[in-house]
């Protein structure tokens, strides 16, 4: 993902076109219980386990990845360039390797 973000917004640049990338961490979505074959509480389990390994101590959710796009989209970002912004609760500053 570093090397599209660095071509692109290298590219991109005489246009004004920013780029950045949103890296979200663990998000539950409906797709990783049941249709993943997990009852409720296995997921429920799994989640309360990934939980103690975020320094922010709580899984994340899709909000929280929406609200890392609004801000990327909006003019409180316009110095925001070429960046992959971590939405995952310090799990990479932790874990830098994908679990």
């Amino acid at each position: 993902m570093k090397s599209f973000i660095h071509t692109w917004t290298s590219e991109l640049r005489d246009r004004k076109i920013r780029v950045n990338a949103i890296a979200p961490g663990i998000i539950p979505t409906p797709a990783a219980g049941g249709e993943l074959g997990r009852s409720p509480e296995e997921e429920k389990a799994r989640q309360e386990y990934r939980s103690t390994l975020i320094p922010a101590g709580k899984v994340g959710n899709v909000l929280d990845v929406a609200n890392a796009a609004v801000y990327l989209g909006s003019d409180e970002s316009s110095y925001v360039n070429g960046v992959e912004l971590l939405v995952d609760g310090g799990l990479a500053a932790i874990y830098p390797v994908k679990l």
